[in-house]
Parts: C-alpha cells; structure tokens; sequence
C-alpha cells in the first residue's frame, strides 16, 4: 500500500552535528545528536512546515521525501566531516506511501545522514493509518461506518488497540489466539491434501454468509499440519460442501491437515455473520462499507483507524555491490500499519521457488517473497543505524533485514503489539555467500508479537546469518519463539553462516504459549557436521513460563530447545524455570553444546547471575511495560 500524503522532513540552512560521541559513527545506547557543533548546521521538517520554505528551524519543512531530495540533488552527503542531521519537529507525519531511501542517501567518510526526532524519542510519529468516522448503528451494538478505498486493507486498530477481524469460536482473550475448531478426516484418500478441511456436523451453521466464489470470501487461520503446530496460514476458502463435510481453500496451506495425532485448529474468520464480540470487525469490501462492535455499546469518544500501507520506510541499496551506508533513524514511533490478503509460511515443497540452488530444500525453510518485508525494510546496506524507536501496532514484522546487509544496529528501542516478527534477519540462500552478518541489536524491548501470525512469530529470527550479537533485550508473550536461530541440517558447515551469534544479559518469558516441539530460545540447522566446537555463546539468559494452551496437541514446549543442528553453542549462566517439558532439549544427534551453570544441570549458582544488567539498561529511553 502506499502513502496519500508523502512525509516532508525539512532541510535547513546547514547541518547539525551530534552532540555525543559516536564511536565508530554508530549511536551509543541511549546517544541522540543533540545540538549545533562549529562547522556543522542543520535541517528541520515539521508536520505544519512547507515544502517551499527553506527548512531552517524557524521556517521547516514538511516532508521527509522533501529532505531527502534536497540532499540528494545538492549532493550535501557526499563529502562530510561530520554527521549530517535532518530534524524532525514533535507531532504527527500521516504516511500512505513508503518513504524509501537507497545509496544516493548513503553518509561518507564514516559520517552518517540521520533523520531524529528532535523533541526526544517517540516525538515524532509516522502514522500509518487513516481515522474511519461516520458512524452509524447497524444492529446489536454493531456500528457502520462508509469507508471510501481503492484497495482493501486487513487488520484495523480501534479503542487504543488492534481490532480482532470478526471469527468463529471468538477468542477467550485480546492476549490469546484460542479457542479453536478441530479438522478431521472427510475422506481417508485426503489426508495429505493441503487445501480441504473436513468438519464435524455443527461446526460450521449453514446460515453464514461466507462470500464463498466472490473475491472478498471468508478466511480460516490454520495451524497447519494436524497435530503439529508449528505454522499458522491464514487462507481464504473457494467453497464447502455440507454433505461432505468439507471447505475447499483457495490456496494450499504449508502443510495438510490430518497426522497421526489428529486434526489441526483452526477458526473461520471475515464474515459478518461472525460479528458478534465486542472489538470485532469486519470489513465489506464490495460494499465499501466498514462494521464494528465496540466495548462500551457506543462509539462516543471511540477512535478506529484504518492502516494504508503496509511499509513506513525502506532503505535499500541498488545490489549487494551498491549499499546504504551510513545513514540513521533516531526517535521515531511509527505505528498501524497493513497486513496481507492471505498468509502462508514459505514454499510447499523442495525447489518450489523456481530457482535452481545449491540446497533447494531451503526453499521451506524462508518466507515467500511476497511476505519479505516489515514496517521498516534493510535490503543491501552496511552501518545502518536504528535507534530509540517505538513501533506499535504492526500489521506484520517490525524490522525486517533482508539479504544482504551487515553493521546494522537496532538499539534502545519499543516493539508492541507486532503482528508478526520484531525483528527478523534473513540472510541469502546457503552456499552463495555470507550476505549478512555483524549486526547488533542491543537495549531493545520486545513484547506482544505475533497476533496476526502466531505460528513461527519470534522476538529474534535470525536465518543463515552469523556473527550477530543479540544483548540487554526483554522478549516476552508470544506464541511460539522469543530468539530463533535457523539455517537447514542438510547444509554443511562450510556453507552455513549461521555460526557465531552472541545472545547475553537477555530476558524471554511468556513464550511458546501456543504451539509445540518449540523453545522461547530455539535453534535448527546451525552446525550439522562434527566438529561441534561451539562458536556461539548464549550466557546471562533467563527463561520464565514457556506453557501452551491446553488445546495444543503437539509436545510440549521446553525451554531451550536445540532442535536437528542445533549445534556449536556455549551456554553459561542460564537460568530456566517453568516449562511445561524439560527446560533443556538436545539435538537428537547427542551432545553438541557446552554448558557451563545452567539451571537443568547439578550444582547450578544462582549467585553468579548478573540480573541487574539482565533486560534493557537503565539508559532505556521508553518507559518499561
């Protein structure tokens, strides 16, 4: 989706120059550029600034595209001596359509172009979404509201929170996925298809209206696979048949639906006649008409808003031989942004991308390419910075690093109420070179995640990319991973850059609350050949309540769970404690991991556990949830 009225950032009559020190060019934890050095002057944007006055502080701009030109066409980066600072005014930048930066944006001679927020973190908000006003009443505490579109949009925010798209069973909770419907066999030749559920009698009232062979149809989220739960797609449905007691989709789901431990759950959601729990809504696209129940029986003082686009920023170079560099986003919230028409976790099968490579098998293990990208996008770049910032209300992931880029650093900042991922890292495919690697993300907390994909939604995921450090972060309430580590176990060492991540001073709690053979921290495919000599390190981590819900069929989690290639790492100072399975599961290839005090192992010393540096810092600039 895109952007009505672009972001303007204003340019002024110089530049600004941080006044903290930045090592290497990086911002420090809890570091800001603050005020005018000799030599440096400085640009200024502002929600009511004009685009046509000079962008000084006095008479700013108002758009960060606007700045961003301006340094482009004056080519004011390419030759600095200190950091170039553009300054974004408190107040509110409406966004529907991605600001996008590439290498002519990049900073130089080790100096960065940085975009802050200038009245302090979170000041300076870039909203994605449009208010939805009008209201009328409909029926049983329903409202209506016209809703003038080109395209449709699939989540919506209201009362302070993300709205729950209307679904059978209702959820028990804002804070849970659950309860489910259960799939069975409708035909014992069908238990491997992948877009066919078979339902009980009374499951499913004959009487919705389910839009079946229109192009605005009702959807189910599955976690496919029967009794796995591992991934949950979210697909649209091309018709039912109640005799046979079986709903065909539209596309086909990651996996079938039938195992030998069962059905897999699921819940039908998008239909008005679902709508009947109040923070549920529905969206009739064909009829531009909008539909939600509130809390309070009222809309009165009730605000609903609309995501545009699915992208705040994406900052990426033309190749991998053609990076950002440089360059800075301090202070920003950015908030409500747009998820997906239909979701399904990567390829179905070995070599589906169409692409011929060295391990095709990869294929399954990444996202599809329609689903790369987050409310922030890094492709191709090198030093990124992306500090104190707040990002709420997602429709997807937060930060999404993807292919090639390495030095980034994600600092000091707020993630709430993601509907995917906080951040993922995405490196290449295995055996094409080591792309993405030596990224830090440090003082960092994370909470809420996943609420629109709450299989395989992690904290951290990290796939075939090594040398990260991960540090002083809280993960908390997910329903699957809080740190994720993952390549493939059939890639050999030699061509597996997954090795060498530092994960130290972390919190994880609240995770793995609905799925199975899982771990708040997990790791798959890392080193799968001997030697295991370890080259990662995990130390100072603590984990707290990792138990699903009690519809989940599958094993149940474990604390740390070192799946096939879980391998080459060094735990010391871990502290685990109510799991509902062990709180340690080794690779089934047998010991490949050294310890050193870890709470599942004799003679642990709780003493030597640093929790005053645990989580983030003092220096942490939001206040804690």
């Amino acid at each position: 989706m895109s952007t009505r009225s672009g972001l303007i950032i204003g340019l002024a009559v110089g530049l600004l120059v941080p006044a903290a020190v930045f090592g290497g060019s990086a911002l420090g934890a809890g570091a800001s550029p603050a005020a005018d050095q000799a030599g440096c002057t400085s640009f200024w944007v502002s929600p009511d600034g004009n685009d046509s006055a000079i962008g000084s502080k006095a008479k700013p701009w108002r758009t960060v595209e606007h700045a961003r030109d301006t340094i482009r066409t004056r080519n004011l980066n390419k030759n600095l001596s200190c950091d170039l600072v553009v300054n974004l005014k408190a107040g509110t930048y409406k966004v529907d359509k991605t600001i996008t930066f590439d290498d002519r944006d990049s900073g130089s001679n080790g100096r960065q172009v940085v975009y802050r927020s200038a009245d302090g973190p979170g000041k300076a908000v870039f909203e994605g979404a449009t208010e939805v006003t009008g209201w009328t009443p409909y029926k049983d505490g329903i409202f209506k509201a016209p809703v003038d579109v080109d395209q449709p949009f699939y989540t919506l925010y209201a009362e302070g929170k993300r709205a729950t798209t209307a679904r059978y069973p209702n959820r028990r909770s804002d804070a849970e996925w659950a309860p489910y419907l259960r799939s069975i066999l409708f035909d014992p030749t069908k238990e491997a298809v992948r877009d066919q559920i078979g339902f009980n009698a009374g499951d499913w009232d004959p009487a919705w209206d389910l839009r079946l062979g229109t192009s605005w149809p009702a959807q189910v989220t599955v976690w496919s696979g029967g009794s796995w739960s591992w991934f949950t797609d979210m697909v649209p449905l091309l018709d039912i048949n109640f005799t046979k007691g079986r709903t065909t989709l539209v596309y086909p789901a990651r996996h079938g639906f039938i195992n030998s431990g069962g059905g897999s759950r699921y819940f039908v959601q998008n239909s008005l006649s679902l709508l009947d729990q109040a923070g549920e809504y529905y969206l009739d696209y064909p009829a531009k008409q909008l539909y939600y129940k509130p809390a309070g029986g009222t809309m009165d003082g009730v605000t609903v808003q609309r995501p545009e686009l699915t992208q705040v920023f994406s900052i990426a170079g033309a190749s991998v031989n053609r990076r950002v560099e440089n360059l800075t986003l301090d202070g920003f919230a950015i908030q409500h942004t747009d998820f997906m028409e239909w979701y399904r976790y990567g390829w179905n099968g070995t070599g589906d991308s169409g692409y011929k490579r060295p391990y095709p098998k990869y294929d399954t293990q990444i996202e599809l390419p329609r689903n790369r990208w987050g409310a922030i996008t890094l492709t191709n770049t090198r030093g990124v910075q992306l500090t104190r910032l707040h990002l709420q209300q997602t429709g997807f992931t937060a930060i999404e690093l993807l292919f090639a880029n390495e030095k980034t650093t994600v600092s000091d900042s707020l993630f709430e109420h993601l509907g995917n991922d906080g951040i993922k890292v995405e490196g290449g495919w295995p055996g094409e070179g080591d792309l993405a690697h030596g990224n830090t993300f440090t003082n960092n907390y994370i909470h809420h995640i996943g609420e629109l994909v709450p299989g395989d939604s992690a904290g951290f995921e990290i796939m075939n990319s090594g040398r990260n450090e991960i540090s002083h972060t809280v993960v908390e309430h997910g329903a699957r991973y809080g740190i994720s580590i993952e390549s493939r176990p059939e890639v050999p060492n030699q061509d597996n850059y997954t090795g060498g991540n530092t994960v130290h001073h972390v919190r994880l709690s609240h995770l793995a609350k609905d799925s199975g053979d899982t771990g708040p921290f997990y790791a798959y495919g890392v080193r799968n050949q001997p030697p295991y000599t370890p080259d990662a390190a995990v130390s100072q981590l603590i984990i707290d309540d990792a138990n699903a819900d009690p519809s989940m069929p599958d094993s149940k989690p474990y604390g740390v769970h070192m799946d096939f290639g879980g391998c080459g790492f060094a735990f010391s100072d871990v502290k685990v404690t109510n799991t509902e399975s062990d709180p340690y599961h080794g690779p089934s290839a047998g010991p490949c991991d050294t310890f050193a005090n870890v709470s599942w192992e004799p003679g642990f010393d709780d003493s030597r556990m640093q929790y005053d540096q645990i989580g983030v810092l003092p220096s942490f600039p939001y206040e804690k949830p």
